[in-house]
């Protein structure tokens, strides 16, 4: 009798395969820990700048600076993550890693979702450092923990938003070099909104866009719900009305950018 070799047809589902792309990336975090410690540095560094040096000079529309500068920051600390996050992408597509795995039977677009997911808790534990720092600078919530809680999901999903977007750059970026290069594109995003100044201190013509773009929405949604009633007097709207914003701008950010990255991620 003649055995019949075939080939295996078992297929890992999209569940496994995320956990098992976001665990292979955390522990190249663990690994390499300088990947995590100079993001942070440079985070910790530049807020330490902007509440000793600049916060002195720049008027808040009526709270203070570090209640105003805190919560900016700690969302655009998002962009800082995204760059390593691009880069990393960029380093797996470079190195062969994206074509081993595009050879195996399982979903192509939980190898992204993967990434994605061990990124965001990269981006959720720098949002935590972030935060403590701004504590020992004079930051204070001003509402609940609850409230502050939410505050930090926040911070959390609209990171997951992003790093969809960095994911991409990472893709079509060719190395880690110009992945680098190319994230930097993003960041005046975010002083070209409400995270470092108010914007109504921005001239006419910068204002529009400043007020109409994602990480306004985001900032502000995170001081109303860290300072409640202060800073909604301040920024004319409700929470509610910031909250929802913010998260509609995540919904769009994910859905203009894993498309784009699944498409990319498929063609090689």
């Amino acid at each position: 009798m003649t055995a019949v070799l075939t080939a295996p047809t078992t297929t890992a589902g999209p569940v496994t395969t995320a956990l098992a792309v976001a665990r292979r990336t955390v522990r190249k975090f663990v690994r390499t820990p300088q990947l995590v410690v100079v993001g942070t540095i440079q985070g910790v560094m530049f807020l330490l700048i902007f509440r000793y040096v600049f916060g002195g000079a720049i008027g808040a529309g009526g709270l203070d600076y570090v209640e105003f500068l805190v919560p900016g920051f700690v969302v655009t600390g998002v962009l800082f993550t995204g760059t390593g996050a691009a880069a990393g992408v960029a380093e797996d597509m470079e190195q062969g890693f994206f074509d081993r795995l595009r050879s195996l039977p399982i979903p192509r677009t939980s190898v992204l979702t993967g990434r994605s997911l061990a990124d965001t808790a990269l981006v959720g534990w720098g949002a935590a450092l972030t935060t403590a720092v701004g504590f020992a600078v004079g930051f204070r919530i001003e509402t609940d923990w609850l409230s502050a809680l939410a505050a930090f999901g926040l911070i959390v999903v609209f990171g997951f938003a992003f790093t969809w977007l960095f994911i991409t750059i990472g893709l079509y970026a060719g190395n880690a070099q110009a992945a680098q290069g190319m994230s930097l594109l993003v960041f005046p995003l975010s002083f070209v909104s409400s995270a470092y100044v108010p914007v109504d201190s921005m001239p006419g013509w910068m204002q529009a866009f400043a007020e109409h773009q994602p990480l306004t929405a985001m900032v502000d949604a995170v001081r109303a719900l860290t300072l409640g009633d202060t800073a909604t007097a301040v920024l004319g709207h409700s929470t509610a009305y910031y909250v929802t914003t913010s998260l509609l701008w995540s919904a769009g950010l994910v859905a203009a950018f894993a498309p784009l990255a699944v498409w990319r991620y498929r063609r090689g």
